[in-house]
Formats: structure tokens, C-alpha cells, sequence
């Protein structure tokens, strides 16, 4: 089979990069798209922002602690819509497979061009010219490797790990930086000892699978730098929700809405940058003693509004009787997507009283 040659494009904060772009007084300022308030969450901060630790998904009164003089900018999705079609157009002009992963990322397969790191330096210049926006971009053989090359020289940065550079690369590489593994599976890795890429191309196949999964087949692939995932335009979503582990456990109900509130905005932003609409809401709590549950509502159609998400998701949380049990984690998923095939739309979670 030919080498690949996979793109990974990233805009560079985008939601802040269109509003200081549209508002040239925000230019130089630290800001946040999102809501400000005791409920808001922070959808995107711009790089003067991020110093102070404001970031994505941070609670708006925790980042106003972080950053005084933040300035909160409401979103404004349909402009970044309409944004995210005039960089999708520029993809197109330079191959069909395209797919895209959010308003603002896609993956572009430029296995026909010769060379596709003097390809992605074109596309970065047409999206600067056509847009006044700034995007960084990975270039390597595969999905995971450029996904990670994209994000190595942010801001508006250009970096390609060639094939005979991915063997190198992929062993000096922190294990936080491959895809799927985030900050739980890290601290797992560390304590087994793993913490780069060359130790975890130590273990064998079956280990990784006895400590983590599923998820061990692709992490012996990812040691190896092998990601055989083809870019496929037209990707099918399941779900999308997020979910947040509280400080300390309660059976507070006020607190809980609170809490159910800040996913509620999250899981609404998520909506509108993935351009996902579903029918099914799912509520899911994790006690203390760490037993789960879910409780969940499909309506007739997609959830067109962030009203109709808080509606629900309130009735979700109301119905649910604690029984004095604490709460240490609550979660909210959107799913049931319209768009899906009739034998994908059914959603099964292995929870459940």
C-alpha cells in the first residue's frame, strides 16, 4: 500500500481569533468566548488569555479568578459557521477526503500530491488571506502523527514528521500527547512505569489490553507510530457530552443543578462546534462508592436550542431520587443522532440501577 500522507489542520482559537478579527478594540487583549457568570463556561480563551491558565471548558468564575481583566465575548456560532465553510472550501480545492473533526479541525488525506507539507503551507496562506484567521497544521503518515504534529509549534505553526523521522519522534514522546490518553490513563501509564513512547513500546499487545481494554490494541499501534484509521468524510457521530468530577462529594441538589448547569452551556458549545443535533438526553451520576447511573429522555426531534437542553436536563436531574447518596461525578450526553443509520441511533450504556 502507498504512504499516506495525512494533513491535520488546526485554527488557532478560533472562536477568539474571529472576534478579535470582527472587533479590533479585543486585538492584544486577553478574552473568552463564553458566558460570564456563576453558570458560564469558557468555550475558547485567546493566547493572551492562556498564560493566566484560562483555557477551554474552565468555569467562568475560575478563569475570572485566574484573569482579572478577562473579557468575556458572547459566542456568536453562526459566524463561526459561516467561517468554518469558507476554510472547508479551501480543503476541497485540494482533495476530497476530507473530515472534518469541528468548526475549527479536519483531517485531509494528500496522498495523490507530491508533496504535502508544501501543500499544507499553501492552505495556511489561503486561510490567512481569505479569512484574516490563522491556522496551525501537522503533516505526516498517518492520523495520529499529524494530529500531534499540528499542535507542536502553535500558534500559525507548520510542523511534518517525515517517515523515516516517526520511529525517533514517537519513542521521545510523552504518553500524554497520544491520542486517547488523557490525564486518567496518563497517571495509570506512570504508575506502570510508562511515561514516553519508548517505554511504551516495552510492553507487548496483551498487556496493554489487560491494563487498559480495547483501548491497548490502538496503544501498542500508536508506540509503533501506526494508525491505520482512514480519513472518511462522511463520519458518523454517535454522542457528545461532557462531564465533570466534583471537588468534594454532596447530595446537595442546589449544588448539583449548579454543577449540571456549567456541563449543560459545555455540552451546547460542543453541540454548535461539531455541528451535532441528537434526539436522546442522557443524565449520568457516579456516586461516592463510585456505582453509576443513568436517566435519560428522547423528544421528538433534535435539540435545536440551549433552552430545550437546560429544560430537559433539569427533569433529568429533579427525577432522580439520591436516597441520601452523594454525588461525585455528574455528566451530561447528547446522542440519537437523525443523520445516523437506523441500527446506530439506539444508544446502550452499561450502567443502570
Amino acid at each position: 500500500m502507498p504512504q499516506r500522507k495525512i494533513i491535520h489542520v488546526d485554527m488557532d482559537a478560533f472562536y477568539a481569533s474571529v472576534e478579535q478579527r470582527d472587533n479590533p478594540a479585543l486585538r492584544g487583549r486577553p478574552i473568552a468566548v463564553g458566558h460570564d457568570g456563576p453558570r458560564g463556561v469558557v468555550s475558547t480563551a485567546s493566547y493572551e488569555a492562556r498564560p493566566f491558565g484560562v483555557h477551554s471548558a474552565l468555569p467562568s468564575v475560575t478563569a475570572r479568578r485566574l484573569c482579572p481583566q478577562l473579557i468575556f465575548v458572547p459566542p456568536r456560532f453562526e459566524i463561526y459557521k459561516a467561517v468554518s465553510q469558507q476554510i472547508r472550501a479551501v480543503f476541497r480545492e485540494y482533495t476530497e477526503l476530507v473530515e472534518p473533526l469541528s468548526l475549527d479541525e479536519a483531517f485531509l488525506d494528500v496522498s495523490h500530491l507530491r508533496s504535502a507539507t508544501l501543500a499544507a503551507r499553501e492552505i495556511k496562506a489561503r486561510i490567512r488571506r481569505e479569512t484574516g484567521l490563522t491556522a496551525s497544521a501537522g503533516v505526516s503518515v498517518n492520523k495520529m502523527l499529524a494530529k500531534i504534529a499540528s499542535d507542536y509549534r502553535k500558534p500559525d505553526g507548520l510542523f511534518t514528521i517525515a517517515p523515516e523521522q516517526v520511529s525517533g519522534f514517537v519513542a521521545g514522546l510523552p504518553v500524554e500527547r497520544f491520542f486517547g490518553i488523557g490525564e486518567v490513563t496518563a497517571r495509570k501509564m506512570h504508575a506502570l512505569g510508562i511515561r514516553t513512547g519508548a517505554d511504551l513500546g516495552l510492553w507487548d499487545e496483551a498487556a496493554l489490553v489487560h491494563h487498559f481494554g480495547k483501548a491497548g490494541h490502538a496503544y501498542y499501534g500508536y508506540a509503533r507510530g501506526i494508525d491505520d484509521r482512514a480519513v472518511t468524510p462522511n463520519r458518523i457521530r454517535k454522542s457528545l457530552g461532557a462531564e465533570t468530577t466534583l471537588p468534594e462529594d454532596t447530595d446537595d441538589r442546589k449544588r448539583l443543578m449548579l454543577e449540571l448547569e456549567g456541563i449543560r452551556e459545555e455540552v451546547w458549545n460542543r453541540l454548535q462546534r461539531h455541528e451535532f443535533r441528537g434526539k436522546t438526553v442522557v443524565l449520568k451520576l457516579k456516586y461516592a462508592d463510585f456505582r453509576q447511573i443513568t436517566r435519560s429522555k428522547t423528544l421528538p426531534a433534535a435539540v435545536e436550542s440551549a433552552d430545550t437542553l437546560r429544560r430537559v436536563a433539569e427533569e433529568l436531574l429533579a427525577a432522580v431520587d439520591l436516597r441520601g447518596r452523594r454525588v461525585r461525578l455528574i455528566g451530561l450526553t447528547v446522542g440519537n443522532s437523525p443523520e445516523a443509520c437506523a441500527d446506530c441511533v439506539q444508544l446502550r450504556f452499561g450502567f443502570g440501577e
